[in-house]
């Protein structure tokens, strides 16, 4: 017993040690989904990157309880997507000097929407009236956004400095080869009506010279009986070839797009991940999925 002491104190030494460590590590809450994966890629080990919103929860509009409150405002820098996204941040007092909108360089590309007013599963009625805000499916705006993080984390010191820069060429370059693809992906699609089943896709719609209308569905769920009809006179009002699903419905689904001649597409908004997804990866199966479907 007595050699087991000595083996013991250092076992828990360096358990303390590593406490200590994890506990000292520098915190980043990103508010949606492409903010984090951003942060992560630049970071690496040097900080842990948070998105509090629970899984079922659009981070739209989630409401964040007291605890996620705290946790938020602990953090050593807060990635806000601005552009309207969050309408908890205008609730909520942030320490601005750890707050970071990271579209603030790329205000004069935002876009006016009109006033939709409308209500998910929740019940809670929310609007979409003022500014698109999922300006991350535009790669171009993305790569602006994942500088300015960049930037806050080497200002604060988060992570040295050489190696965010370096990890900000690589993820400007993946971003560039992703508007490379999409631009092939669309080719010949801009004079092709589209239907969207949510009303997100305008930044991806500017980029690459689409024309696309939107429903008001929830996502991944069924169609109703009324949603139905309002597809089938959105059809019939635009001559639409395309519907875009914002999350992959039930099958029986895709049956009634294709009952009415439009080809399926799903191509998530990721506000949220993807399950055995990363951001590129998601993006490219979504842009696979248009290619074979001109090919239909």
């Amino acid at each position: 017993m007595p050699l087991l002491r000595p083996f013991l104190a250092v076992v828990l030494t360096l358990l303390a040690a590593s406490s200590v460590a994890a506990q000292d590590r520098p915190r980043v809450v990103a508010v949606n989904y492409p903010l984090q994966y951003f942060a992560e890629r630049l970071v690496g080990d040097a900080a842990e990157v948070i998105f509090p919103v629970p899984a079922d929860v659009d981070p739209s509009f989630w409401r964040p309880s007291i605890a996620d409150i705290s946790t938020i405002q602990s953090a050593d820098l807060i990635l806000l997507n601005g552009a309207g996204f969050a309408t908890w941040v205008d609730r909520v007092s942030l320490p601005r000097a750890n707050v970071l909108n990271t579209t603030a360089a790329i205000e004069d590309q935002f876009i006016r929407t009109e006033s939709i007013t409308h209500s998910h599963g929740d019940g809670d009625e929310h609007s979409h009236e003022g500014l698109a805000s999922y300006t991350w499916l535009d790669p171009m705006l993305a790569i602006a956004q994942a500088e300015a993080v960049a930037a806050a984390i080497t200002a604060r010191g988060i992570a040295p400095d050489d190696a965010v820069a370096t990890r900000l060429d690589a993820l400007r370059a993946d971003l560039t080869e992703l508007d490379r693809q999409a631009t092939g992906a669309f080719d010949g699609m801009q004079d092709i009506a589209m239907i969207a089943t949510h009303p997100r896709y305008q930044y991806l719609a500017q980029r690459y010279g689409l024309s696309i209308s939107s429903l008001e569905w929830e996502a991944g769920a069924m169609p109703t009986d009324a949603e139905r009809a309002e597809l089938a006179a959105l059809v019939a009002q635009t001559g639409a070839q395309v519907l875009i699903w914002e999350a992959a419905p039930p099958a029986e689904a895709f049956g009634v797009a294709s009952d009415m001649g439009l080809a399926n597409i799903v191509f998530p908004t990721l506000a949220h991940g993807v399950d055995g997804r990363d951001y590129m990866q998601a993006v490219v199966e979504a842009l696979t999925a248009v290619s074979d479907a001109k090919l239909q």
